[in-house]
């Protein structure tokens, strides 16, 4: 028998690799489904590529690469026999446990054990060798097998470049004594004790010391005092008290010096009265409760999550839920969203056998085929079956419900995905909590890169906005146009209509704060929406406004208005200011969202009759005085707000791009420069000097008519054209806009929009002129996307605009997304979204039909436009 599976094998022999370092073994999900070793059919995984398929997708793979040889890997769970010795789930049993592979099921390892099964299968004929088999197969299979089974997980491999090494658990935290002081650690109104310092404030885990530190570890300012105090009393470990969250707090080691974990940080912090789960502060004192700051936290987890009600399970299509990988609610709330969408159901999930079939080799790193998985995972119903009657018998009968936590599919685990999407990202690619603002927009970039050629469901979020700048000193105004897709509503807190209770409020908290008392029980602000749409209309003070009428700095307002609305509209609700640390903090308020929205009177007017338009000059360049001495530092000329470059980089930015991010915002502020980052921190020289091209004249030219002149025939950056062409701007108008803009991405993407006859008047003159003169690809004719009302650009049209949907200003709001927690760097998400006339919640692997949808507590808002009646 030996021989003859020996013989069986040796056609294949130059295809069975050993996984060699730096190969990533899935064994627990496959490339085209949320298939695993515990799903019905098992998972089989490549000898050779190392990648897993499911039972309905390994077909596929072997008719694309030839590749004949997989591992079948089954799990079988299973009750352990009445009177069974409880404990934990057995590494080993038979001697057939995958060795790290995570379950995919939640199950009471004390009531369930697990049996791992492995087999060698030989397609297209299916044949199946069981494992191990050592003497029968020969040893390079052998070796091959047992390096698969015993390999890490794909997943397990990157987590370490995130987070796992950066921080590691500290030596002191299991050991660490705590002095039975009675310190108790009051909600606010903390100062250092020896310095009256209030912020970058340090508690010491043993003896309840509060101390400020200094710039060893978050880049903020202090005098020292916690490593002083270290070096007196050896006391190794303090937790910074304005960062404390339910899921997190900020740990360090003076002895060791550097940031650590503490997996009992929980009770450490309950020793001085802080119940870090709850987070409730105890303030326990002569045997009496005081109230606290923290409460409304608690109750805002209540209310967002419905907690208390009794709320019925949904399953099947469009009723899955996903599972929470760690702090990954973020993406879980705004995935289910998004698929939501018809649009985005069609181009992933309609296209999904093309999008297949044309998959790469490795499908795990193709971000088409990763949305399409994601998409047919929530909608096909797969992962989301109820209950069946006889299992449902059951329950009533054992009075319990541990049967049904692993037969039944408790949503899809979106591992491969959020590797992918988080590839290379600073904060996605970490296991912290992260802005779902911001993961949208991230996401909305990852679509716009691939869905070049093809159809593009970002044309429903795209929409253009009407700037108009007004110069107050010459009253002459310039109106422009750029591409967004999400509208940020300014929370007037000033218009609350509890304004009088907010007032005394402050006023106790300040008395409380400076007497080191228990704060009051805190109020919420209750906003109307009316009012923060008023204050999204109102004109604001550009910043160093350069008058091109005036030729120099002069003082301006801007309004911004719609130049068309998208046929989805994205409202996110600005409810998070940076604290004295840069940390983003939320303003706890409640705003009454409508369920029908009529943005109408919104829509941008263009030039009035009666105004006049300041001339399109662009600024001149600030050249160095000594331009032969000084010709390499040339490109560090340019005016640079340095204190708002310095407020960036003590947030943790490299310096260089806070640089960049002032130089490219206009000098218009931190928070300008702030998104700025945000939204270029993934490109490859983001941490690279400013870099300007040398010009020999500083002011603009006027030897071309048509055009606002070029200085130098420089070639811009191509990923500074990249990001435009993403826009859906053809290439030659980007390289024109940004060569007349010093390579200003801001200025370009108003030149492009402000030169549409120009540029069509140029291009027909170039068709009819001699090709061979041309140095540039001729595009079709720039047409304004804002004159095709209730229109869209074709997919298969050259488009040379960015295609829009233009259409009625009046929506419905479908959905919403909502945020529990005092920042964005902790809590959870939660949201909601009307499904056949009912609103449903998704909070990780749970959907139930909501009873109670806290539409005034939402963070991010989607509405759709209402049909025409």
């Amino acid at each position: 028998m030996a021989a003859d599976l020996g013989e069986l094998l040796v056609p294949y022999m130059p295809t069975i690799r050993v996984p060699r370092t730096g190969d990533r073994v899935f064994k627990s999900e496959c490339a085209f489904s949320y298939d695993s070793p515990e799903s019905e059919g098992g998972l089989y995984v490549c000898m050779n590529t190392f990648l897993g398929f499911g039972r309905e997708h390994v077909e596929r793979h072997y008719r694309k690469t030839g590749q004949s040889v997989y591992i079948h890997l089954k799990r079988h769970i299973k009750e352990k026999p009445t009177g069974a010795a409880g404990g934990a789930i057995p590494r080993r049993r038979n001697g057939k446990v995958f060795l790290d592979l995570e379950l995919n099921c939640d199950f009471n390892g004390d009531e369930y054990v697990c049996e791992d099964e492995a087999k060698l299968v030989i397609f297209p004929d299916h044949f199946e060798i069981p494992l191990p088999n050592i003497e029968e197969l020969p040893a390079l299979v052998t070796i091959a097998c047992d390096a698969v089974l015993n390999a890490a997980s794909a997943y397990k491999k990157q987590e370490p470049d995130s987070w796992e090494e950066e921080i590691q658990v500290s030596k002191h935290a299991r050991s660490l004594r705590q002095q039975d002081n009675g310190v108790r650690i009051p909600p606010s109104g903390w100062k250092c004790q020896k310095c009256e310092m209030k912020e970058n404030l340090w508690l010491n885990l043993s003896d309840g010391a509060v101390l400020c530190g200094k710039w060893f570890f978050d880049g903020a300012g202090g005098n020292g005092h916690a490593l002083d105090h270290f070096k007196d009393t050896n006391f190794p470990l303090a937790v910074k008290l304005d960062n404390i969250t339910p899921d997190i707090a900020d740990i360090y080691s003076f002895d060791e010096e550097e940031a650590v974990l503490d997996p009992q940080i929980s009770e450490h912090l309950q020793h001085f009265g802080i119940d870090m789960i709850q987070m409730q502060w105890d303030g326990t004192e002569n045997g009496h409760h005081n109230t606290n700051n923290m409460r409304p936290r608690v109750s805002e987890w209540e209310v967002i999550q419905e907690s208390g009600m009794k709320l019925k399970a949904v399953y099947g299509s469009g009723f899955t839920g996903i599972k929470n990988l760690g702090n990954s609610c973020y993406l879980g709330t705004t995935m289910q969203v998004l698929f939501s969408i018809p649009e985005f159901q069609r181009a992933y999930v309609g296209n999904l056998q093309r999008i297949y079939d044309y998959s790469p080799l490795d499908p795990s790193t193709d971000f088409s085929t990763q949305m399409a998985k994601l998409g047919h995972g929530l909608l096909s119903g797969m992962y989301s079956k109820p209950p069946m009657k006889s299992e449902l018998i059951e329950q009533v009968t054992k009075e319990e419900y541990k049967v049904l936590d692993w037969h039944q599919p408790k949503g899809i685990s979106p591992k491969m995905f959020k590797a992918l999407v988080s590839n290379g990202h600073p904060e996605f690619s970490s296991n912290r909590q992260q802005d779902a603002h911001k993961f949208f927009l991230h996401l909305i970039n990852l679509v716009e890169r691939n869905s070049v050629g093809l159809e593009n469901p970002n044309d429903a979020f795209r929409y253009l906005v009407e700037e108009r700048v007004q110069c107050c000193q010459t009253q002459k105004v310039r109106y422009t146009q750029k591409v967004d897709y999400l509208m940020q509503l300014p929370a007037a807190i000033e218009a609350a209509s509890n304004r009088e209770e907010l007032i005394v409020y402050e006023a106790k908290r300040n008395e409380a704060e400076e007497n080191m008392r228990a704060p009051p029980e805190p109020v919420r602000a209750r906003i109307p929406f009316t009012a923060c749409l008023q204050a999204f209309m109102e004109p604001e003070n550009v910043p160093d406004f350069w008058s091109s009428e005036l030729q120099a700095k002069s003082t301006g307002v801007k309004t911004s208005r719609f130049a068309s609305f998208p046929e989805y509209l994205v409202v996110q609700i600005k409810k998070f200011t940076f604290g004295v640390d840069w940390v983003p903090k939320k303003v706890d308020l409640s705003i009454d969202i409508p369920d029908f929205l009529d943005l109408s009177r919104l829509r941008g007017t263009g030039l009035q009759a009666g105004e006049q338009e300041l001339p399109d000059l662009t600024p001149p360049i600030v050249l160095p005085e000594d331009t032969r001495d000084n010709s390499m530092n040339s490109s560090d000329s340019p005016e640079i707000d340095e204190s708002a470059a310095m407020q960036l980089a003590e947030m943790g930015f490299p310096l260089e791009a806070c640089r960049k991010a002032v130089y490219y915002t206009g000098n218009m502020g931190p928070e300008m420069a702030f998104n700025w980052i945000i939204a270029h921190m993934e490109e490859p020289d983001f941490a690279e000097p400013l870099a300007l091209p040398n010009f020999m004249e500083p002011g603009p030219s006027v030897a071309s008519p048509g055009l606002a002149a070029t200085p130098l025939d420089n070639q811009p950056p191509e990923e500074s054209i990249a990001i435009l062409t993403s826009m859906g701007f053809p290439r030659r108008h980007t390289v024109q806009a940004l060569k007349a803009t010093n390579n200003n991405l801001e200025r370009a993407l108003d030149w492009i929009f402000t030169h549409t006859e120009r540029e069509e008047e140029e291009e027909t003159s170039d068709a009819l002129s001699d090709m061979a003169d041309t140095t540039e690809p001729n595009d079709n004719a720039f047409s304004n996307a804002n004159t095709h009302s209730n229109s869209t650009l074709p997919p298969d049209q050259d488009a040379s605009g960015p295609r829009i949907k233009d259409g009625p200003g009046r929506y419905e709001l479908f959905a919403f997304i909502s945020h529990m927690g005092a920042s964005t760097m902790s809590g959870h998400y939660v949201c909601h979204i009307k499904k056949e006339g009912r609103w449903v919640i998704f909070n990780d692997h749970k959907v139930c039909l909501s009873e109670r949808p806290p539409k005034d507590l939402g963070y991010i808002y989607f509405y759709r436009r209402l049909s025409c009646s």
